[in-house]
């Protein structure tokens, strides 16, 4: 049945108990549910512990699979099949990336309606990112118009929502895809879609927080030609 997935139906839990199903010496120890995201769409996997037995596991990442992976620090002692552990986040982390995530949302909703350009590609890491646009044209004072109309939306402190809908449904939805290319594999039945209310609707699998006043602010640090219609916005949340 694979790992129950807490962070997706609750992003803001930290803290939980499971008991490990799996040990595999290669790839890491599976738990029946866990609040670790694995990573994916461009948000690395994140950081914690397990408690168990008096001691601590370090968790340094997950393997993806049918089954969720934690992959463990090879110093620190793993769990048998039928331990129950509690399992808890680096809070820090993951909340630094809930932010950075939700901001390249903004960045990606700014830069579609007011540029009418598509992603096609980015990345992140707690607090700073890189997001990539099919743009042939781009005024001189781009970088500061993004910029400013970003941290506009963000004051507007708009509600960021999750639903799951039916994948005809959600195609339904105009410009669900905001990739260049379709990344969605053809066989998802249900799509997981992440709102934020009045700019940017998008189909994502990654954390948010609540709202976009909680991202803080963002910064639009570089930006860089990468070939032929091609534009990186470096970017930073302070």
């Amino acid at each position: 049945m694979g790992t129950h997935r807490l962070d997706l139906d609750d992003a803001t839990l930290r803290e939980w108990d499971a008991v490990v199903v799996g040990v595999d010496p290669e790839r890491g120890i599976v738990l029946d549910r866990s609040a670790f995201y694995p990573g994916g769409g461009g948000q690395p996997p994140d950081h914690g512990v397990l408690l168990w037995g008096g001691v601590r596991t370090r968790v340094l990442g997950t393997v993806k699979g049918d089954d969720q992976y934690l992959v463990l620090h090879e110093e620190d002692p793993v769990p048998p099949v039928g331990t129950t552990v509690r399992g808890a986040l680096d809070d820090e982390r993951r909340t630094d990336l809930m932010r950075t995530h939700s901001g390249l949302h903004v960045l990606t909703g700014v830069v579609f309606r007011d540029f009418g350009a598509l992603v096609t590609g980015g990345n992140m890491e707690p607090l700073t990112a890189r997001m990539d646009f099919d743009l042939a044209e781009v005024p001189p004072d781009f970088k500061d118009r993004v910029a400013e109309a970003v941290n506009a939306e963000i004051r507007t402190d708009r509600r960021i929502t999750v639903a799951n809908l039916p994948r005809e449904e959600a195609f339904a939805i105009p410009d669900i895809i905001r990739t260049a290319t379709n990344l969605l594999p053809p066989d998802i039945e249900v799509v997981r879609i992440v709102d934020i209310e009045g700019l940017d609707t998008q189909a994502d699998g990654g954390t948010h927080v609540a709202s976009t006043a909680m991202i803080g602010r963002m910064e639009v640090v570089k930006m860089e030609s990468k070939g032929r219609g091609f534009r990186r916005l470096r970017v930073r949340i302070v």
